[in-house]
């Protein structure tokens, strides 16, 4: 166990330096870019040589990165040129904001894709099968912003049950709650139908092994087959697949933050990177990535627990 942590923590530092590096030196990679996109394109070239200058954007660009990776360590991630502040007092927030979002999107998939996909796997080629398969490949394929849309003409337009953004702010009269349905419904049926089908297809494989014939033939209910012996072993494939999904609702909502003018992660990432924002851009790259790595760290842990034969190799 002790090994195991210590090559998983050792793949993640890695990760993290190697990534980081590729970011900063593409972001850096001219000494004057930088200084060009701080001062903006109407600066004169002698207000670009000074600044880059004053900045010390002319050293080399592994001395500038080993200053800026210790200037993270310890918890100074530069300055927005955008929003005119520390990085730190904006990504946190937007990171938040994503978290909750991400929290209660994560609280109905999980729950449902299990309910949804062990239905359909326990038999196979049912009604049910192809009713529950048909609407997780329909909801899979549209996009965010269509799904986006599509909601907002119903409960926005034509009910008027819901606010058609999400900026939580409630001077406009809804409440956060009532802001945060349609932003998580988007989410939610974009991302539920692949889990689905994941655990539905574990489900179908693990129904036709032998060990489960056998406990059906001593007599054992079909509710004790699938709870005692079924589900556990069904859910040792898609487990990883579920933990993955924490990067998609973090950091790949960007459609769904811009769609609803939530201020979130995604369009943090999104509104930096059209306007060159280069510490905003490195930063929430960092905390992409280690969302990311830490999410597999987890479910190869968890795949671990759940699969005896690798743990005791």
């Amino acid at each position: 166990m002790t090994a195991f942590f210590a090559k998983r923590a050792g793949y993640l530092l890695l990760t993290m330096v190697v990534v980081s590096f590729a970011i900063f030196t593409i972001m850096e990679f001219t000494p004057g870019q930088v200084a060009r996109k701080v001062l903006g394109p109407f600066a004169t070239q002698l207000q670009v040589d000074m600044l880059t200058e004053e900045m010390g954007l002319n050293r080399p660009v592994v001395v500038r990165y080993l200053e800026w990776a210790g200037n993270v360590l310890q918890g100074d991630l530069g300055r927005s040129t955008l929003y005119k502040q520390p990085v730190a007092n904006v990504l946190w927030d937007r990171l938040g904001n994503t978290a909750i979002l991400a929290a209660i999107a994560f609280a109905i998939i999980v729950p449902a894709s299990i309910i949804l996909g062990v239905a359909a796997g326990m038999r196979e080629a049912s009604l049910l099968d192809r009713t529950i398969s048909i609407g997780g490949i329909v909801t899979t394929s549209i996009p965010e912003f269509a799904s986006g849309v599509f909601l907002v003409s119903i409960f926005v337009i034509w009910l008027g049950w819901l606010p058609g953004t999400s900026t939580l702010n409630t001077g406009g009269g809804w409440p956060l709650a009532s802001q945060l349905v349609l932003p998580v419904a988007v989410m939610v049926l974009y991302d539920l139908g692949y889990v689905v089908r994941m655990v539905r297809a574990s489900m179908v494989e693990v129904m036709t092994r032998p060990y489960i014939r056998t406990a059906i033939l001593k007599g054992l209910s079909f509710r004790d087959v699938i709870l005692k012996h079924a589900l556990r072993n069904a859910m040792i494939a898609p487990f990883t697949v579920i933990l993955l999904q924490i990067n998609y609702l973090v950091t790949g909502v960007v459609v769904v933050e811009a769609v609803f003018a939530y201020p979130g992660f995604g369009r943090l990432i999104l509104e930096a990177g059209l306007s060159q924002d280069v510490a905003v851009i490195e930063a929430a790259t960092l905390v992409a990535v280690f969302i990311t790595v830490m999410a597999q760290i987890i479910g190869d842990f968890g795949y671990m627990l759940l699969n005896p034969r690798i743990r005791f190799s």
